[in-house]
């Protein structure tokens, strides 16, 4: 377990000066796998600049890595799954916090080590990873960053959901974010959050957000092997109009802030910084990753440019 990200200085995060940035030592961290409930270590790891993020699945042999791509995403049911597709048995789920994490505060290069299938869920947030981050402490490199522009929107529809990234505009130095949700459960209903993400509003405004499921469900979902680490220490657990964990609500409107942040982490999966705009409704991480494969698919859609200033958003 690991201490609450509230006391780091989200100002010592600032993705600066268009350089790569990593992290200044290694630092760990251990909790149980959402899915499996199983106990899980996890490792934050410098590497070289231009390394870029990838996972590493210390408890295999040979310790096989796999990077930390939209294409090497395998499953998307429930959480983000990352798998080598030469050796299927070398897969790592739940990514996604730990991966908003590193996006949020403009890491590029680092390594994760973990020690079974699946990340720890910590408190269900990405605060408790930013503050490992924060220990670790953030190295600028000499090295160029490279950012993702947008060229042309992309636009992806999966029944009442969809999932965009258009040109930023005139408004070229911010990654615009913009999330609308819409549950039956009285405690959710409608909800929508807009921001740039910068790592500043990342800490102040995502990172705490935790997952959320509903009291109906958890049973089915147990039963199917899914779940076995949940509990009201690590999800927000809704049951009509009332939420049951006794402390209540980070946020007002935490259940948006949360599918938000889990956009920041399958963005991640563009291994690069984007400018540009996101804009979705009702997403989950399958239509996220649908984005992604669709702006990749198309050269035109996108052109990799130089230097990040110190405005410009990681997603």
């Amino acid at each position: 377990m690991v201490r609450s990200a509230g006391s780091w200085d989200a100002g010592a995060g600032r993705a600066g000066r268009g350089v790569r940035r990593g992290l200044r030592s290694a630092i760990a961290c251990h909790g149980v796998g959402l899915h499996s409930g199983a106990a899980v270590r996890l490792r934050l790891v410098p590497v070289a600049p231009g390394a870029g993020i990838a996972v590493r699945r210390v408890d295999l042999p040979g310790a096989p890595v796999v990077p930390a791509l939209w294409n090497y995403v395998a499953d998307t049911r429930m959480c983000t799954v990352l798998a080598d597709p030469a050796r299927p048995e070398v897969r790592v789920g739940t990514v996604e916090h730990v991966m908003a994490a590193l996006a949020g505060l403009g890491i590029d290069d680092a390594m994760i080590e973990v020690d079974g299938p699946e990340c720890p869920i910590l408190d269900g947030s990405a605060a408790e990873f930013a503050f490992l981050i924060g220990c670790a402490g953030i190295a600028e490199s000499g090295v160029a960053r490279e950012a993702i522009e947008i060229l042309r929107p992309v636009r992806v529809v999966d029944g009442a959901a969809y999932a965009a990234l258009e040109p930023a505009g005139p408004r070229a130095g911010a990654f615009g974010m913009a999330l609308e949700i819409e549950f039956a459960a009285a405690a959710i209903g409608r909800q929508r959050f807009a921001c740039d993400l910068t790592p500043g509003g990342f800490m102040a405004d995502l990172s705490r957000a935790r997952t959320f499921t509903f009291a109906d469900e958890v049973e089915a979902l147990q039963a199917a092997g899914l779940a076995r680490g949940g509990s009201l220490a690590n999800a927000v657990v809704v049951d009509g109009a009332r939420v049951m964990n006794p402390e209540g609500l980070r946020y007002g409107d935490e259940f948006v802030r949360h599918k938000l942040l889990d956009v920041v982490g399958d963005l991640a999966l563009a291994g690069a910084p984007m400018l540009g705009r996101f804009e979705g409704a009702r997403t989950g991480h399958r239509i996220n990753n649908m984005v992604l494969r669709a702006l990749f698919a198309d050269a035109a859609n996108y052109r990799m440019v130089g230097a990040v200033s110190e405005l410009a958003a990681v997603a």
